[in-house]
Parts: structure tokens; C-alpha cells; sequence
């Protein structure tokens, strides 16, 4: 048996760790490979497509968490178009949190339509949340907006003119995109809103609907003269009323509404005059029955003043009779002239 000696062992032992760190190195320098090998493509058909990147430049994206492919494609994408933009502008965008790709088409896009459109400006709108490529092909190709909109669920613009009839519009406005006025500029809500105000005050102001049926383009041309664009993103190219139709009169019936409100005022009026002249008359009746009251009770005191007179000696008997004989020739003067109060009994109770 034969024992293996100290430096047999030792050699063992430094063998078993080179090849722990051959492999450890084998397996470092694949991923070293694997890592640069995924930019080694881009570097390359950015190179052929001559607009070169640096390799360090590829590398440095990945730490700053920006995606090369889409810095490389779009750098690419300029340079054929023949924009030059470098890596940093494109990552400073990406970094932004803005569209790069959007960005990069809309300045071809207005470029090739000899739009005056620049790195900033295109980068301000699109961080800005407008749609810069929509934009430009907008200010290519003009786009009609329909007033009023779908979006509110109104089919026509309703107005009213001076003799009372109402009229139905509807309006096709076509615009054109404003690019130095993108940002900050109003929307498509506020193009439709102010030609619908402009629809309505051209309506209001005609003497009669005939007239605005005969002439429905002086609405256009009168809408348009009111530079309703100003302040907006658009220019307004037009204005064309496609439709308009003859609604209720409303002049009739705010009238007959009117007429109905006035009746029933004055019916008011006059049941507040009646009631007023019953109570009136029940007051009336009530103080000619209190009057009434009073004279009885008066002539109630007649035949006592007699007595009294009597007792007192300041009327003798034929004072009474003389008195008596008086009252019978009235009554029966009274009976001939028809005088229905004669019957009324003498106010000493007559025999």
C-alpha cells in the first residue's frame, strides 16, 4: 500500500482549485459575453445604418433604465429621414416620460410637409399630453369636427329667431392644427362650443326664419367673420351648415302661455272683487239689522214715556185720543196711497 505523500496532497488540492476558478471565470465571462452580446446588434446595425452609437453609450442605457432599442431605432429611423438627433436628446425625452417614437415621426411627418416644427417644440407639446404626430397630420390633412358634438347627445343647435320660429341647425367645422398654438392652446370642445354660441346669436338676430332659410350660408360667413379660432390649437378653414329645419313657433306659444297666465290673473282679480262686494253686503245687512234692533227698541220706550207722561200730568186723555185719531188718518192714507209699511203696527201697539 502505497501512501501518498504531503506534496502529492498539496498538488491535488491546488489542481481542485484551478479548476474552480477556470469554471467560476468560464461562467463570469460567459455572462460578461451574453451581456454585451445583446447590444453587440444594435451597435451593429446602427453602425451600417450610419448613425452610430458608442458601445459604452449602449452599455450606459441599461443603468439608466432606458430601453436601447427604442433610443437606437428611432436615431436610426431620423437619420434616413435626414434629421439628425443624437442619443442624448432621444434618452433626455425617454427619461422624461415622453413618446420618443411619436415624437421622431411627427418631425419626419411635418419636415416632408415643410411644417416648421423643432426638436423642443415638439418634445414641449408631446410632454404636454397632446398627440404631436395626430397634430401634424392634422395640419396636413384638415379634419372636420361636427357641431355640435356626439359627445353631448344633441343632434341640432337650436335658436330662435325674431318672429318667434325655431330653427334646427347642424354645422360641419373644418380645421386645421395650429402648431405654435398646441400648447396652451383650447380644444375641439371649445372650436364647437363657440360656433354653436356664433350659430345662435346669427339666428336670434334675424328678423324672421325665411330669411335664415333662404340664406344659410350667411350664417357661415357671419360665424366666421368672428374669429372664433382665436386662442385655440385650430384654425378654422370653414364653416358649412349641413342641415336646418324649421322647429315650433315659440313666439305663439309663449303668447298663448302668456294669454292663459293673464286670464287667470284677472279671473283671480275678479273672484277677489266678488268675494270682496259678498262680504261687503253681509256687512250691510248685518248693520241695518243692528239699526233695525236699535229702532225697535226705541219705539219700545215710546209707550213708556207716555205713562210716565200720564203719571206726571203733562198729558191728559184727549191728548192720547187727539194723537190716536192722527195715527188712524195716516194709516188709512197710507192704505190708499198703497203704502205696504202702513201695515205696520202704530208704535203704541194700536187697538
Amino acid at each position: 500500500m502505497i501512501t501518498p505523500t504531503l506534496a502529492t496532497t498539496n498538488l491535488l488540492a491546488l489542481d481542485g482549485w484551478a479548476l474552480g476558478g477556470v469554471i467560476a471565470g468560464g461562467v463570469i465571462l460567459l455572462i460578461i459575453v451574453l451581456f454585451v452580446f445583446q447590444y453587440v446588434g444594435l451597435w451593429v446595425q446602427a453602425w451600417i445604418s450610419g448613425a452610430p452609437v458608442r458601445f459604452i453609450d449602449l452599455v450606459m442605457m441599461r443603468f439608466r433604465k432606458v430601453r436601447p432599442r427604442v433610443i437606437v431605432e428611432n436615431r436610426i429611423t431620423a437619420k434616413k429621414a435626414g434629421i439628425d438627433l443624437t442619443t442624448a436628446l432621444l434618452e433626455s425625452h425617454y427619461l422624461a416620460g415622453g413618446r420618443v417614437t411619436n415624437v421622431v415621426r411627427s418631425l419626419i411627418a411635418a419636415d416632408k410637409a415643410h411644417i416648421d416644427l423643432s426638436w423642443p417644440i415638439a418634445t414641449a407639446i408631446d410632454l404636454a399630453g397632446r398627440d404631436i404626430l395626430e397634430a401634424v397630420r392634422t395640419s396636413v390633412n384638415p379634419k372636420v369636427i361636427d357641431c355640435p358634438s356626439h359627445d353631448t347627445g344633441k343632434t341640432t343647435i337650436d335658436a330662435v329667431a325674431k318672429d318667434g320660429i325655431k330653427l334646427k341647425a347642424r354645422a360641419r367645422v373644418t380645421v386645421r392644427t395650429n402648431i405654435e398654438r398646441l400648447v396652451g392652446g383650447a380644444t375641439e370642445e371649445t372650436i364647437i362650443a363657440r360656433v354653436g354660441e356664433g350659430i345662435v346669436s346669427t339666428i336670434g338676430s334675424a328678423d324672421n326664419h325665411l330669411a335664415v332659410l333662404e340664406n344659410p350660408d350667411d350664417i357661415s360667413k357671419t360665424v366666421l367673420e368672428k374669429g372664433l379660432d382665436a386662442g385655440t390649437a385650430y384654425e378654422i378653414l370653414s364653416i358649412d351648415i349641413a342641415d336646418i329645419d324649421v322647429g315650433e313657433n315659440i313666439g305663439a306659444r309663449l303668447q298663448a302661455d302668456q294669454a292663459n297666465a293673464d286670464t287667470k290673473r284677472y279671473q283671480a282679480k275678479a273672484e277677489q272683487r266678488r268675494a270682496m262686494a259678498v262680504a261687503q253686503e253681509a256687512e250691510h245687512k248685518a248693520e241695518a239689522q243692528k239699526n233695525r234692533a236699535q229702532v225697535i227698541l226705541a219705539e219700545a220706550d215710546i209707550p213708556k214715556a207716555m205713562a210716565d207722561a200720564f203719571r206726571g200730568g203733562n198729558m191728559g186723555i184727549m191728548d192720547y185720543y187727539r194723537m190716536k185719531n192722527v195715527m188712524a188718518d195716516t194709516d188709512m192714507r197710507s192704505s190708499i196711497a198703497g203704502d205696504e209699511d202702513s201695515n205696520t203696527s202704530s208704535p203704541m201697539g194700536g187697538e
